[in-house]
């Protein structure tokens, strides 16, 4: 059973940085592309940055802000929040295509989120 578990969300002030963990766990033959998406009251859940085979890409307001990166040897993935506002509140999810051990193909996965708060 492969499972997605995010981590490090909380209440920062304008201006604050987090990092959030996400641990992939379980029979894990491989990973390929990783994500992290938000999702704000009220709104659709959006992509917040992703990648894939060393190329990053970011939503337009995260540009220069947030990086993701990845730790292949721990099946971890983060997400660094700098220079956070208001406007970055809401639920972050992990994403991810796992390939499952003794599997050919990666099936998507979601981790169940994590809240981040903008506020002073």
């Amino acid at each position: 059973q492969v499972q997605l578990v995010e981590s490090g969300g909380g209440l920062v002030q304008p201006g604050g940085s987090l990092r959030l963990s996400c641990v992939a766990s379980g029979s894990i033959g491989g990973i390929g592309a990783v994500a992290w998406y938000r999702q704000a009251p009220g709104k659709q859940r959006e992509l917040v940055a992703r990648l894939t085979g060393g190329r990053r890409n970011y939503a337009e307001p995260v540009t220069g802000r947030f990086t993701i990166s990845r730790d292949n040897a721990k099946n971890t993935v983060y997400l660094q929040m700098n220079s956070l506002k208001p406007e970055d509140t809401a639920v972050y999810y992990c994403n991810a295509d796992i390939r499952a051990l003794r599997q050919w193909t990666y099936n998507n996965y979601w981790g169940p989120g994590t809240q981040v708060t903008v506020s002073s």
